[in-house]
């Protein structure tokens, strides 16, 4: 016997159509990629999103067909989003700091046929356009600009387009397993691989996104994904605050620390989303200008670990929560987000604190795992580690033309890459990437852990560790150290840092100072070229 209810179809349409009914007035503020704010609102996206999809219906393309973008986090943006998905296409966001032959790869690969670009990456295509094997249009996200079709002939203006198309458009009835889209990942080595997301999967993840025990996204908040629009769909904010009608402040190409302050400040933000990097700079600039961040109430902090010593500035100097989230573009990207549970409300603030750290417990929607060596579950003690794999309504079957059995084990599980452990209450902490843990003597060391320890030391801007090769252990641990601005500590000074808070076989045997560390695209270090630059520094001296 079947249920007796409606069995309407989980599709992207459906969220932008209940912002635009039930929260159309809600406020969005854009930063403009030539300077200067716009504000909208939620209907207003909304229309422009359905122009827009009836615009591409009448440009011939074929449904499922990819349409590319290549731009910062801003209204326009948030309505291709909407406008792509919504009228059956595929939207396949790009990120724009990949190296020109990636970008020809990924879009050849994609084989997009319309590109939306803001006016700052014009040169940009224009550099590749002949390479591009499939794209047949070209559109600026802005109105008419006579220097931008100088540099691309034919070139489509954004608001042409939304002009062009109906604003009552009405949204085709899709499968929900439909594509809808596209994100390639960020590896560093090989070729991207792209994740092809569902209308299914993406409406879902919203709802993971918005329970109460995860980050709670609501109709009174005010949020600003900081994290680019172009990194796993923002990490699907635009969807979960079209979801419950939130206010969104879209922060444009600006995302140093004073843009950020004014913007939060400015717009009374209460809930911001993006990586420890990009949050190390607006404390520097509140600190320094005095703002309190009054508005502010959480921050969500993901792409890399917290250091506890960010997450303590943020809740003793501004009352901010920090809610450490971890994911992947493999898994839409939400797999665990750290909150706590009823009985640890009973333990002292520093216990508290203390469980914040870890990358806490999977949302309804996963499943974790913690595989040995021959595949088999370990303890969940909180010691024994294991490579973490996945499962879930949101999360992979196979790469974008690649087989489910070159993509999940023999078993069904998505390998993470992470070594992890999981505590009895379903708390996981990310040790490490699987290439990056450090084995020394038989004995494992987390770089993770260091690093954190490391950031945590006044006169350190930046820190990563990696295991340089050791005569006698095989591994040791060094540490590579940014100095902060004005400063000049020693390498004694660095060390003293890890005293009685690790082991003292697990402290660096060096620290090694350098400008800047390599990063990849999406502002993860490249720690296989430290490896090559200073792998050898125990060994040569």
């Amino acid at each position: 016997m079947l249920g007796q209810m409606m069995n309407k179809p989980l599709l992207i349409s459906s969220l932008i159509e209940h912002a635009q009914r039930f929260h159309g007035e809600t406020e969005i503020v854009s930063v403009k990629t030539t300077g200067g704010l716009e504000q909208t609102s939620w209907g207003q996206v909304a229309r422009n999103a359905r122009a827009l999809a009836s615009a591409l219906t009448n440009l011939g393309l074929d449904p499922q067909a990819r349409c590319g973008t290549i731009a910062w986090n801003n209204r326009r943006h948030l309505e291709i989003y909407f406008g792509a998905s919504g009228g059956g296409f595929v939207c396949h966001t790009i990120n724009p700091r990949l190296f020109p032959e990636q970008l020809v790869y990924i879009l050849n690969h994609a084989e997009d046929k319309v590109l939306f670009i803001d006016k700052t990456f014009v040169p940009l295509i224009a550099g590749i356009q002949d390479k591009l094997e499939h794209l047949e249009h070209v559109v600026l996200m802005e109105g008419t600009d006579e220097e931008a079709a100088a540099q691309l002939p034919g070139i489509k203006f954004y608001d042409d387009l939304i002009a062009s198309g109906d604003p009552e458009f009405i949204w085709p009835d899709l499968d929900e397993n439909t594509a809808s889209s596209l994100c390639y990942t960020s590896g560093t080595t090989g070729n991207p691989k792209g994740v092809l997301y569902s209308h299914r999967s993406t409406v879902l993840h919203s709802f993971g996104i918005n329970l109460a025990d995860s980050i709670a996204i609501t109709a009174k908040d005010v949020v600003l994904p900081v994290v680019p629009m172009f990194h796993v769909n923002a990490w699907g904010a635009p969807y979960a605050c079209a979801m419950v009608g939130a206010a969104m402040v879209m922060p444009g190409p600006g995302l140093d620390g004073p843009s950020l302050v004014k913007l939060i400040d400015t717009n009374h933000v209460s809930l911001a989303l993006g990586v420890p990097t990009i949050w190390l700079g607006l404390l520097n600039e509140a600190d320094k200008i005095g703002s309190k961040l009054e508005s502010l109430q959480r921050t969500v902090v993901g792409g890399s670990a917290c250091p506890p010593s960010m997450m303590t500035a943020f809740r003793e100097k501004y009352g901010v929560e920090t809610i450490h989230a971890w994911g992947m573009t493999e898994m839409s990207p939400v797999g665990s987000i750290n909150q706590l549970l009823a009985k640890h409300t009973k333990l002292p603030a520093d216990a508290q604190n203390k469980l914040r750290e870890n990358q806490g417990r999977p949302v309804f929607g996963v499943d974790l795992e913690i595989l040995d060596d021959d595949g088999n579950p370990v303890a969940h003690d909180g010691v024994t580690q294991g490579d973490l794999v996945t499962k879930g309504y949101w999360i992979l079957d196979s790469y974008f033309r690649k087989t489910r059995s070159e993509t999940l084990n023999k078993d069904g599980w998505f390998d993470t890459g992470d070594v992890a452990t999981m505590d009895p209450d379903g708390y996981v902490t990310i040790r490490d990437r699987s290439k990056d843990i450090i084995k020394s003597g038989g004995e494992w060391i987390s770089s993770v852990e260091l690093e954190n320890i490391a950031i945590g030391h006044p006169q350190i801007a930046d820190a990563a560790v990696i295991g340089a090769r050791h005569e006698k252990w095989d591994e040791r641990p060094i540490l590579i150290a940014v100095k902060a601005e004005g400063q000049d500590p020693s390498e004694a000074e660095i060390l003293s840092i890890f005293e009685d808070k690790i082991a003292k076989w697990q402290i660096p045997d060096r620290v090694v100072f350098t400008d800047a560390l390599p990063r990849n695209a999406t502002g993860k270090v490249l720690k296989r070229d430290l490896r090559e630059s200073f792998g050898e520094v125990l060994i040569n001296g």
